[in-house]
């Protein structure tokens, strides 16, 4: 489904990533793991158009989208979870969700039936969004902005879901709730990459894994073959 060759891209002069390459295959849990600083969330940027790749391949189901607006990338099938969760605090939780479709309403009237039925499943996702229906999102819990920006993203109806440090700021029992949904998703048919600091927590619920360093994939094998590595083992899972 997803195919990035020799991808380059940074920030001002300055490149992060030097020649990034891996595959995501359809229907896939795939997990990106390194240390602070590696490139995880620049290449989410990357795939999600939010940086402009210097040079390199976003191929997306046969499509290039390394040229691409993040518009357009969202119109094709793939969603970005941020780093930080991102909700628009002072809009409801309605309201956030309804901007997750933008690219679905637009130019279609306000009401639009699809979009119900879209809302509807992710209410149905995390019911605990339901009970917040009317709330201003800068007042949920950490676990609830989440859920929030997960159930933004899948309004858009992706195929591809990219999450960016999901972990990030939650308590042990709320990463599991979170990853258990992420695995159901991905049952139901969505692909998943996951950029991850916390390697243990990825890499227990991913089919398979890329370790990043220095801006380079430097291994990937099945998640259970990396969680049983030696150097992954020393390195990221602290054991």
């Amino acid at each position: 489904m997803l195919e990035v060759a020799q991808l380059h891209a940074g920030y001002g002069a300055a490149d992060v990533l030097h020649g990034v390459s891996f595959d995501v295959g359809a229907g896939s849990f795939d997990a990106l793991i390194g240390a602070n600083g590696a490139g995880k969330s620049t290449t989410l940027k990357a795939l999600a158009g939010l940086v402009r790749p210097v040079r390199g391949r976003i191929l997306f189901e046969g499509a290039d989208l390394a040229s691409l607006p993040a518009a357009a990338i969202v119109r094709r099938g793939i969603a970005l979870v941020p780093e930080g969760r991102r909700v628009f605090g002072p809009l409801t939780v309605r309201e956030n969700l309804q901007m997750g479709a933008f690219t679905r309403l637009f130019p279609r009237p306000p009401r639009d039936r699809r979009v119900d039925d879209r809302l509807e499943f992710v209410l149905a996702t995390f019911p605990r969004l339901r009970e917040r229906l009317a709330q201003e999102a800068a007042t949920l819990s950490g676990g609830e902005q989440q859920m929030l920006a997960i159930g933004r993203a899948l309004m858009s109806e992706p195929r591809l879901l990219l999450l960016d440090e999901p972990s990030m700021g939650l308590a042990p029992l709320v990463v599991q709730q979170v990853f258990e949904v992420l695995r159901g998703l991905q049952a139901g048919g969505l692909t998943v990459l996951v950029s991850e600091q916390n390697a243990s927590v990825a890499l227990a619920h991913a089919d398979r894994g890329h370790v990043i360093e220095g801006g380079r994939i430097v291994m990937e094998d099945d998640a259970d073959a990396l969680r049983g590595n030696d150097e992954v083992r020393k390195a990221y899972l602290g054991l």
